[in-house]
């Protein structure tokens, strides 16, 4: 039976828009925080990040074609590879192959294909991967190397992070153990410990101006969470002096690889503008949250998949007027 032609009224719109190429276009943009986790964690990163990548792909071509029984596989389009690095970039660089691949199998088989693949997916699935391990493996997940260990993978040294030693500070009520940070500059090139995408803010600013440059993403979500987080915590700060200084809430842990990378993926965000900042909001108001009351040190996973949850509600709330459509007085 022949296919039925719709033909709808202009104006048509025309442009170069497609989901490979927004999926390939974040690849990119993920490169200089690639780069820079293979500089900082060597070895380490190299074969989390491959297997988590080569993993994702393999379960989503397995799933679709054996489970789902579809002809077509859609290994191709760039989410499966862009669900794999941002789960590799929320690992530490010394975690077992065998958790990677439970966390992959969890990101693509119930993250994404459950709810029926690409845009039906209500849950960011490289963060539903990254918890269900969190929650799991607790021991290894929190196992953080040192930076500079090249050719170490499972016999790397670890050291804490910058976010246990600000939740050690507030604990503790002692604000001189704020003096273990690191300084600034370190914190902004990625001389710290950490997962692989927490550990040079400035790697991701890049990777977010590309975005912005391509318009693969708009300012709205990245801007409204990190302004909210450095408010928030900035308060904080100067009510009690055991709470870190916004600058270095900003530049620790995964707040600029969610803003920038996560929060922002299309599927589980707020189409409209003014949806996206009530969204950027919340996550970055639930983080601070999280982080400073919560069990967790870290606090922008969770954030993200709760404000996941609400996108719908907020879809309904902020939908736009109709053309055509009476005003009721």
């Amino acid at each position: 039976m022949a296919n039925k032609l719709i033909v709808s009224l202009s104006p048509h719109v025309h442009n170069r828009d497609s989901v490979q190429r927004n999926m390939y276009g974040v690849c990119f943009a993920l490169i200089p925080a690639l780069l820079t986790s293979l500089y900082f964690f060597g070895v380490g990163a190299a074969i989390v990040l491959v297997t988590s990548v080569v993993s994702c792909v393999f379960f989503e071509w397995s799933i679709t074609k054996y489970i789902l029984k579809r002809e077509r596989t859609t290994i191709t389009d760039g989410s499966a590879i862009l669900t794999g690095l941002l789960l590799g970039f929320n690992l530490p660089s010394n975690l077992p192959v065998w958790i990677i691949l439970i966390g992959a199998l969890v990101a693509i088989g119930v993250g994404k294909l459950t709810f029926g693949g690409l845009g039906c997916n209500p849950f960011n699935p490289a963060l539903v991967g990254r918890v269900f391990l969190l929650v799991s493996f607790p021991v290894q997940m929190t196992s953080w190397p040192k930076a500079g260990q090249l050719s170490s993978y499972l016999d790397a040294e670890t050291a804490a992070t910058p976010l246990s030693v600000m939740k050690e500070a507030i604990k503790s009520g002692d604000a001189s153990v704020l003096h273990k940070l690191p300084d600034a500059i370190d914190l902004l090139i990625g001389q710290t410990g950490g997962s692989m995408g927490e550990v040079s803010a400035l790697a991701l600013l890049i990777g977010l101006a590309y975005m912005l440059v391509r318009r693969i993403i708009t300012w709205h979500i990245p801007v409204s969470i990190l302004l909210t987080v450095f408010v928030i915590s900035g308060l904080l700060h100067l009510s009690n002096p055991i709470y870190a200084s916004p600058f270095s809430v900003l530049l620790t842990g995964g707040i600029m690889l969610g803003a920038c990378f996560m929060a922002t993926d299309y599927v589980t965000s707020p189409m409209t503008a003014k949806g996206q900042v009530i969204y950027g909001i919340a996550i970055g108001f639930l983080t601070v949250v999280i982080r400073t009351f919560g069990a967790y040190p870290e606090g922008m996973s969770f954030a993200i998949l709760i404000m996941n949850a609400f996108t719908p509600l907020i879809n309904t709330y902020c939908k736009p007027k109709r053309f055509g459509e009476v005003v009721k007085k």
